[in-house]
């Protein structure tokens, strides 16, 4: 694989915070912006005056992410708060979630596209119930780097034994999960050690500070090249006398590199053809890899349209209309009922399905499993067994996230009220 072309995709980086409700999560992202100079001067002087004004004698960065609890508080629900920032290095993505115990379907939404997760725990507490949580839930989303922030050092005197004793109950408990990789970085938010500046009372640490982690965190083996998976999303036909026999099928890439030339085969009609051009917004390009948006265009004509994937005639994913999923349910209205009928979509396919089987019920503190407790209400996990009205074009979760996730919709009322991960 040539290196210069994933730079583009190399220079995203999503993360996604966890902690429980006051291990500092807001005045870690406010350290974030503020340290690496993200944010505007009137924005500073505004939580500057703030601060001053209820007598607080730092800063409060908190106030920076704390917009969303006034909404909150009004009773507008924000489930998952996105903020941007970016370094001469990389640009971020930050999916804030809350940390409450009943949003497990908010964490579920902000991880599922994350490519690290910062895990926030409060050095004077160590490891609770939430933090095993957080991990499982990361672990389960197969996010791929997991940051452990050993908060608030400062309120336990810089102790490296503190640091080194949540490191290892930790570690311990990571075993039993699957994540392959676990950094551990002491930090205070509040004074700013370790957050973007090397900080002095931590000499004993010999790693990089959060943001050198974030800048340079190795990304691109985070998307599978291998496999070729393109769900066409909408096909273009301009109709114009510049453009009259324009036929292009667009989408964003699920996995692999699609090349010009390249012989495809366009699921479920099982037809082949070569692909004579690759467009995008920069214009015409020679190759294409997640998570490029682009348009295809085939050599010949096949009847194609939304919901079919273009794919490689030997790697092709499993069609099937019996599914084993992970479902995380975000209904807090109505249970996940066996032999319930939803909405599912899988990438751009959209069908009618039942729930099959609930297997079981997946204890979130402890992974053991309930056999006898199907009764599957908000922010529970469950193994379910689903059957769909049309066949869909699937691969495992672990192997690709966009292709081995599906969300479900209620009929009557549109919500989305589950997001499942394909076994």
């Amino acid at each position: 694989m040539k290196s210069t072309n994933h730079s583009k995709s190399i220079n995203l980086l999503r993360f996604t915070t966890a902690g429980s409700v006051d291990d500092g999560k807001s005045t870690l992202i406010g350290r974030l912006l503020y340290d690496s100079k993200s944010i505007y001067q009137d924005q500073y002087d505004q939580i500057e005056a703030i601060s001053t004004k209820r007598g607080e004698e730092n800063i409060n960065l908190a106030l920076l992410t704390d917009g969303l609890k006034a909404e909150r508080e009004q009773g507008i629900t924000i489930d998952v708060a996105y903020r941007y920032f970016s370094t001469p290095k990389r640009k971020f993505i930050i999916a804030d979630t809350p940390g409450h115990i009943q949003y497990t379907r908010n964490m579920v939404t902000g991880a599922s596209t994350a490519n690290v997760a910062l895990l926030l725990i409060d050095a004077r507490n160590g490891v609770i119930e939430q933090t095993k949580r957080h991990a499982i839930i990361a672990s389960l989303l197969q996010i791929p780097h997991l940051v452990v922030c050993i908060n608030k050092m400062d309120l336990v005197d810089y102790a490296e034994d503190t640091f080194n004793k949540i490191h290892d109950e930790f570690e311990a408990f990571a075993t039993k999960l699957d994540v392959k990789d676990v950094s551990f970085i002491p930090v205070s938010a509040l004074k700013g050690d370790n957050i973007v500046d090397r900080s002095k009372n931590t000499s004993w640490y010999e790693g990089p500070t959060l943001m050198y982690y974030l800048e340079n965190v190795h990304i691109s083996s985070d998307h599978n090249f291998i496999d070729c998976r393109f769900p066409v999303q909408y096909v273009i036909r301009p109709y114009s006398d510049q453009y009259h026999d324009y036929r292009g099928y667009a989408g964003r890439l699920a996995g692999g590199v699609f090349k010009k030339g390249d012989e495809v085969m366009v699921l479920p009609s099982g037809f082949t053809s070569k692909i004579s051009k690759i467009d995008s917004f920069d214009g015409e390009l020679q190759e294409a890899f997640p998570p490029q948006s682009v348009t295809l265009l085939l050599e010949d004509n096949i009847d194609i349209s939304r919901g079919d994937m273009i794919v490689r005639v030997n790697n092709k994913p499993e069609v099937s209309q019996d599914l084993e999923v992970m479902i995380c349910w975000f209904d807090h209205t109505k249970p996940l009922k066996q032999r319930g009928k939803y909405i599912i979509r899988h990438t751009t396919q959209e069908a009618r399905c039942l729930i099959k089987e609930i297997r079981y019920k997946l204890d979130i503190n402890t992974l053991h499993r309930k056999q006898e407790d199907f009764e599957i209400k908000s922010n529970d996990i469950a193994r379910v067994v689903i059957r769909s009205t049309k066949p869909l074009f699937i691969d495992k979760y672990r192997e690709n996230r966009i292709t081995g996730s599906i969300i479900l919709i209620d009929e009557g009322t549109n919500n989305t009220v589950g997001a499942g991960m394909i076994i």
